[in-house]
Order: structure tokens, then C-alpha cells, then sequence
């Protein structure tokens, strides 16, 4: 078996990521993709948990600004997070790996109720946990609800996917010049209000020491290069 750098981590995926090529939705190839990619980690022995967004599917703070309530817009952002992690565990499933959906809002007929210690033992048990709706709470995105599981399971880094190789000091795509940034601390991506993550994800990844790692999803091996301690992405982090 590889040496591990990292035995137990946690997976940011955006519901965006879950679209693939398409507009909107789930795409089916990129359900498989993913479930290849984190067969060939737990393959290698680690501990894999998942937080899923729902922008995809819905996204709370676009509805606000069409009138809607910004807490009725949160609670169906939840939801859709619930869909995207049912069908991600179905995918997984498929591909061997034994999964538990856990939810900050009461489901019982669809998943279990989030509870850090089963979460935790599921863990140690093999199977990949993923946490769906959140922090069961409106106003807090699943960036926070990333960081917030990832300390409560002591994930040892938190792993968050997206569509760019990493971190840069301005937009890529209509900046030319934008410079790669390989190693940011927390108060430096704090002060240059960098977009990987919300604000508030960072200052709670600060606050604990939680190290942060951003990397393209779309690049295959690339979570298993992580977890081998491979200089992958953009790494956030007290020190440089």
C-alpha cells in the first residue's frame, strides 16, 4: 500500500462540478468520473468524507435577488445539496464503495440524521460519508459547512475541487497576466479576497489550522496525488 500523507480528508465538491459539460443538472459521466477518482483514494486506504454543494441544481443567493427570502432561498439550496449527494452515493455504490449520506436537516426516509460520532466510525469502518443541506443553516454557505465538518471529524486537510488548476492573484480568463499562486497563508487570502472560498470558510480554517488545498477536479489522479503529498494546486495554509 502507498504511504499516505493524509489518512483522513475531506472533498469540497461544487454542485457546478457535478454538471460536467452540461448547463445545468447532473451529469451522469461526471458522477462516474468522480466515483472512479475516489475508488482509486480509499483504494490506497484513506478516509474519504464529501460535502456537496447545490449550485447546480439551485443556488440560494441568485433567488434572493429576485425577491425571494433569503432564508426560504438557503433551504432549497439545502435541498438541492441532498439530491446531489444521493446521486453521488449511487454512483459510489456502483463502484464498490460503501456510502452513508448524513444531513443537517431531518430526513430519515432518505438519509441519516448527522451525527459526528457515527460519522466519525463510518470512517474508520471504509465508507465514504457524505454530508448533505449544509450546516442546516441559512446565510452559511458549504464552503463553511466544509471547514466546519472537516474540523468536527479531524480531517487532517480539506480538499476542495474546482474547474482551475489552483489559486490566482486576479482572474485567469480575463486577466492574461494573472500570476499562479502555488502557497497563500490564511490572512494573505483573507486581505486579497481571493474567491476560492467564502470569507468566512478561511477565517474558520485559520482559527483551527485546518490546511486547505485547491485543485482542478478535471485532471485524473489528482486527489490521490494529494493524499500522497504531492504538490498539487494551490495550498492555503499559516505558513508559506
Amino acid at each position: 500500500m502507498a504511504a499516505l500523507r493524509h489518512r483522513r480528508v475531506l472533498l469540497k465538491l461544487s454542485g457546478e462540478a457535478l454538471m460536467g459539460d452540461r448547463g445545468y443538472g447532473i451529469s451522469p459521466e461526471m458522477l462516474t468520473y468522480v466515483a472512479d477518482e475516489l475508488r482509486s483514494v480509499t483504494e490506497l486506504g484513506a478516509e474519504v468524507a464529501i460535502v456537496v454543494g447545490g449550485g447546480n441544481i439551485f443556488r440560494g443567493i441568485a433567488a434572493s435577488s429576485f425577491g425571494m427570502e433569503r432564508t426560504s432561498a438557503d433551504h432549497m439550496g439545502m435541498l438541492a445539496t441532498v439530491i446531489n449527494s444521493i446521486a453521488l452515493q449511487d454512483a459510489l455504490e456502483k463502484h464498490g464503495l460503501q456510502t452513508r449520506v448524513q444531513t443537517a436537516i431531518s430526513m430519515h426516509q432518505v438519509a441519516e440524521p448527522y451525527i459526528r460520532r457515527r460519522a466519525v466510525r463510518h470512517l474508520e469502518k471504509g465508507r465514504v460519508v457524505i454530508f448533505a443541506a449544509g450546516t442546516g443553516n441559512p446565510y452559511f454557505t458549504t464552503d463553511t459547512a466544509a471547514v466546519l465538518r472537516a474540523q468536527e471529524i479531524h480531517a487532517e486537510i480539506l480538499l476542495k475541487a474546482t474547474k482551475v488548476d489552483g489559486l490566482y492573484d486576479a482572474d485567469p480568463v480575463t486577466h492574461r497576466d494573472a500570476r499562479f499562486v502555488r502557497r497563500i497563508t490564511y490572512m494573505e487570502a483573507l486581505e486579497k479576497r481571493l474567491k476560492v472560498m467564502d470569507m468566512t470558510a478561511i477565517s474558520l480554517a485559520m482559527d483551527n489550522q485546518l490546511p486547505l488545498v485547491i485543485f482542478n477536479l478535471s485532471e485524473a489522479g489528482n486527489i490521490r496525488k494529494v493524499i500522497r503529498g504531492e504538490e498539487i494546486g494551490s495550498r492555503i495554509d499559516a505558513d508559506v
